[in-house]
């Protein structure tokens, strides 16, 4: 992140936060902080990260960049 205030930042904070909040936040009533830290590391890691495509990595997902980059991470999974 660059510096405090900077709109390209907040922008693309405001657009994650706003994706977690109505792909986990607004789906359901949490009964514990627990369960609800569970459902946001899984969304993280199972779908934003697995799915979203960066304009830096060629509009390729961080996944498949890694797996590029790094073909002997993709023979251990």
């Amino acid at each position: 992140m660059g510096k405090v205030g900077a709109a390209g930042d907040n922008a693309a904070m405001e657009s994650f936060f706003a994706l977690l909040q109505k792909n986990v936040l607004d789906r359901k009533r949490w009964r514990t902080r627990e369960e609800l830290r569970i459902a946001i590391i899984t969304w993280i890691e199972r779908t934003y990260h697995r799915r979203r495509r960066r304009a830096r990595l060629g509009r390729l997902t961080p996944i498949e960049f890694e797996t590029i980059m790094n073909p002997t991470v993709s023979l251990a999974a």
